[in-house]
């Protein structure tokens, strides 16, 4: 195989790959509280090339120096880095001020019941009186949020017919009267996290979960952490990266006809 070729393909494929993270962070943009994904690049482990045949130290290859074989997707990584506020006046909308994430008692398709996390705070107030997300799913306390259990006891309940407030410790107070605790968790290892779906987290086997410092505001969201700008950028800068290597792959076709179609006949 001619390694220009190969080297130049997989330049391509790694720019695709790019393409479809930043395309997803331009598509949720506008996501309440979504974090958006980069990637990093790293070569494949580069051989030497050897001379055949070579008699000049008794019949045993010699080096001659190192061949790169391409690139491909190394890691694809979350930055958590806080969105900014916007102000919405609503009781029901939360945001974190700080590190941390809240916890809600999600239930799949399947009727499993897990704990999962989040940073969007667009909760509403149900019927019955419960904080839960736009999905249906119930908000925790910090009870349940500490202790990752999404038993029905650790749900945050208010009267759905009077006003309620939540201070920045998480404290939910109606009639001048605690009623339940907002969950706030955090982990001292972001690696122990991935993203499930739906804009919530999983917090990995071995994750330490720990109480978390964040200040909780009320009648804000926090918007998506995404820079629609730098994202065009970067879709400039791989297209022409893939145009690059497109320009490889004609020459070195070019290169290989004349070889096969006119030296050839030579």
């Amino acid at each position: 195989m001619v390694k220009g070729l190969y080297t130049a393909h997989s330049g391509m494929v790694n720019e695709m790959r790019r393409l479809d993270i930043m395309t997803n962070n331009l598509a949720n943009a506008n996501t309440t509280g979504y974090k958006k994904e980069g990637t990093t690049c790293r070569t494949f482990a580069e051989e030497y090339a050897v001379r055949i045949r070579d008699t000049s130290i008794y019949g045993l290859t010699k080096r001659l120096g190192e061949v790169a074989l391409g690139a491909h997707l190394g890691q694809v990584y979350t930055d958590y880095t806080e969105g900014s506020f916007r102000v919405t006046d609503q009781s029901a909308d939360l945001a974190l001020d700080g590190n941390g994430f809240f916890a809600v008692s999600f239930t799949d398709k399947q009727g499993n019941t897990s704990v999962k996390y989040t940073r969007d705070g667009a909760f509403t107030v149900n019927t019955d009186g419960y904080l839960v997300t736009k999905d249906g799913d119930y908000v925790l306390n910090a009870t349940g949020a500490l202790n990752q259990d999404p038993n029905p006891a650790n749900y945050i309940q208010v009267d759905p017919l009077q006003d309620f407030t939540v201070n920045e410790l998480g404290f939910v107070i109606q009639n001048n009267q605690v009623v339940g605790t907002v969950g706030v968790a955090d982990i001292d290892n972001y690696d122990y996290i991935e993203k499930y779906g739906e804009n919530l987290y999983n917090f990995l086997d071995g994750a330490n979960v720990i109480a978390s410092d964040a200040a909780v505001r009320q009648g804000v969201l926090e918007t998506s952490n995404v820079n629609v700008i730098n994202e065009m950028v970067t879709m400039i800068t791989i297209q022409r990266a893939y145009d690059a290597g497109q320009r490889v792959i004609t020459s070195i076709d070019g290169t290989l006809d004349i070889a096969a179609n006119q030296l050839g006949k030579v």
